[in-house]
């Protein structure tokens, strides 16, 4: 008997799960009396005991097959009466997966709405720049079509201090593609996903190139080194800068910090060329000013490295140079140049400055034989020496072997993006200074195309919503 009790039981719980899948459920089991003689249901039921209505009722299980069992299976209905499964008749049809999510969604949506109304409805208003100022910068730019209140977010002087707040998450790349010189793509590592951005105010007619950042601004020099442009890629906040006052037709080399007094904010832009000659504009200002000349102590002419960006420390701009190979330096605040004469290491080409956490860290390809790596060196500051500090995996460097490489180094803070071509290869990796953590980049394809761009040059910045150039 305690056999067949437990063949009962089993036989419930799949009649259960049954009833679950493809009807109503089962009322609690509690409720359950199986144990009900066929005779005894049949009586109640003639008698019009309505006390039964919520059970449910099986045979003896000495009484009939397992035929009978099933045919004899009752259960409550809404109205109150009880209906019965046919032992002939089959099953409901099973729905389709996509008809029940429908189901489910549209249920879960009206839910949803529901909740949401109750929620925004007594949110209070201070506090909606504050949710969000903390957004993913691509959610922000589709919340902005909500309403007109969100799209003025933008020019609110408390969602710049409610973003000011929000640390600051990895650097966005904007860079130029061979294919495609006058408009650039923008790569955020963190979704690891490219963007295409359209900067309608920059000049379609000659080649504009990125060459310095600062505080999610981007500074644009054209290829004639004559016209400098300043721009927020997200917001499209731009400004041509004006006229130089010194005609130079030389390339220069750039660097752009941040106004330290925040109050006042603001930016500062240098350019240097190799005869010495430099200028700084200030944001505040709108005006180009010369400072002085170069001191003597630094040797004439600057033999710059032009492959490798300017980094910026503490209001300080740094700069590669060789003959003699060094780093010459520029205080933004105090005006003063430094040189400090620093040997590179053997068999180095393409290297680059970069800097991470007041550390100025060197990138450069180390090539020995037909074997070509990618290594990471930091300067030591009481030797004045690089040291090495990291190198990429040997199972990337084999695809080297044999190869002319070429880079360069789209990034130089923190987070460095490395385009490393030859003739057969064209591979983009980024390299976390920190964590030392080397990635593969998806490859930046053409704007509604398949074929893939060749980056050719470009510049790390710190996405902002409230920097306005």
């Amino acid at each position: 008997m305690e056999e067949e009790l437990a063949m009962l039981r089993q036989f419930i719980g799949q009649l259960q799960d049954l009833l679950n899948l493809y009807g109503s459920p089962l009322p609690p089991f509690d409720s359950l009396q199986p144990f009900h003689f066929h005779n005894q249901q049949q009586q109640n039921h003639n008698n019009g005991n309505n006390g039964n209505n919520n059970r449910w009722c099986f045979l003896n299980l000495d009484d009939g097959s397992a035929d009978d069992y099933c045919s004899l299976v009752m259960a409550a209905g809404k109205s109150g009466s009880f209906k019965m499964l046919e032992p002939c008749k089959p099953p409901p049809s099973k729905k389709p997966r996509k008809e029940r999510n429908r189901g489910k969604s549209l249920g879960t949506t009206s839910s949803t709405e529901v909740m949401q109304q109750e929620i925004w409805k007594e949110f209070p208003e201070d506090l909606f720049e504050a949710v969000i100022a903390r957004l993913p910068i691509t959610t922000f730019f589709r919340f902005r079509s909500v309403c007109q209140k969100w799209n003025s977010f933008l020019d609110s002087q408390s969602f710049s201090q409610h973003c000011a707040q929000v640390p600051q998450s990895n650097p966005w790349f904007y860079t130029i593609a061979h294919e495609n010189v006058n408009s650039g793509a923008m790569y955020d590592p963190s979704l690891k996903k490219w963007h295409h951005p359209t900067i309608s105010y920059l000049p379609t007619k000659t080649i504009v190139l990125p060459v310095a950042s600062a505080g999610g601004l981007v500074c644009f020099l054209d290829i004639g080194h004559r016209n400098f442009y300043v721009c927020n890629p997200l917001t499209q906040s731009f400004r041509e800068l004006p006229p130089r006052s010194v005609k130079v037709w030389s390339r220069v080399a750039v660097g752009m910090t941040l106004n330290s007094n925040a109050a006042s904010g603001g930016y500062k832009i240098l350019w240097v060329c190799c005869d010495g000659e430099h200028e700084v504009y200030d944001s505040l200002k709108n005006s180009w000013t010369r400072p002085g000349s170069m001191p003597s102590c630094i040797k004439l002419p600057l033999s710059l490295n032009f492959r490798s960006q300017a980094v910026s420390l503490g209001g300080t701009l740094y700069f590669m140079r060789s003959d003699p190979e060094g780093i010459v330096s520029y205080n933004m605040v105090t005006g003063v140049w430094k040189q400090s004469i620093i040997p590179a290491p053997h068999h180095l080409s393409d290297h680059t400055l970069a800097q991470c956490e007041g550390r100025i860290i060197l990138v450069g390809l180390l090539t020995k034989n037909a074997a070509t790596c990618v290594c990471i060196w930091e300067l030591q500051k009481m030797t004045l020496l690089w040291k090495e500090v990291d190198r990429m995996p040997n199972i990337w460097c084999l695809d080297f072997y044999g190869k002319h490489v070429r880079m360069t180094c789209l990034g130089n803070s923190g987070l460095l993006m490395l385009s490393l071509r030859s003739r057969q290869m064209n591979r983009l990796v980024t390299y976390n200074v920190v964590s030392r953590e080397w990635l593969k980049v998806p490859g930046c394809l053409v704007p509604r195309g398949r074929k893939r761009q060749w980056i050719a040059c470009g510049t790390a910045f710190n996405p902002c919503l409230t920097a306005t150039a």
